[in-house]
């Protein structure tokens, strides 16, 4: 590649899952896959979107495998659905600002910059559609991201059993869990 812009590698791959609880038990159960981050939203962008989990699995050496639930999206695989995309990794701001600079020098749209809860990413599409995404980490992930992501898994496989699942219904499921936790753990008082 021209220039000294590089991306340090995949940070995750993102895929859609119409079977949420099928798919955590497989990599978390199943594969033994821990899950470092869980990241909710309601719908974002220029167009509407649904509201979504979006939960990583850690496949070894910094690299994740992602799946994106969509509060009310039909389980129909033909189903229009956001986008799969591909994620890379940039460690810092300065080098996300970079790409972004490049992407829009060169004539690349830039479809949207946005904060999640742990990463700042940015989004193009490539020739063929796919959406890229450069992310940077916001910071370092920890024990307490994990136990996190844990109790979402757990909220999420809970609020599935609804008869209308909503963002809102996980949020509040998620909060009885956290209450939960924090009524047993001696440490908190």
């Amino acid at each position: 590649m021209p220039g000294s812009l590089r991306t340090r590698g995949v940070d995750h791959a993102a895929y859609v899952t119409a079977r949420p609880a099928e798919t955590i038990r497989f990599y978390r159960d199943v594969m033994g896959l821990r899950t470092p981050h869980v990241i909710t939203a309601k719908g974002w962008g220029s167009k509407p979107h649904p509201d979504f989990v979006h939960f990583f699995f850690d496949i070894g050496n910094g690299d994740r495998l992602a799946f994106f639930y969509y509060f009310g999206v039909p389980e129909d695989p033909g189903a229009a659905r956001p986008t799969y995309h591909l994620a890379l990794h940039v460690e810092t701001q300065e080098e996300l600002l970079a790409w972004r600079a490049r992407f829009e020098r060169l004539g690349v749209r830039v479809i949207a910059q946005i904060v999640h809860e742990t990463i700042e990413s940015i989004y193009v599409r490539d020739p063929n559609g796919m959406v890229l995404e450069i992310t940077r980490p916001l910071r370092e992930l920890s024990e307490r991201d994990e136990f996190d992501a844990e109790l979402s898994l757990a909220a999420l496989l809970d609020t599935l059993e609804e008869d209308d699942p909503t963002l809102e219904t996980f949020w509040q499921r998620k909060a009885e869990l956290v209450e939960k936790e924090l009524a047993n753990d001696p440490e908190e008082d």
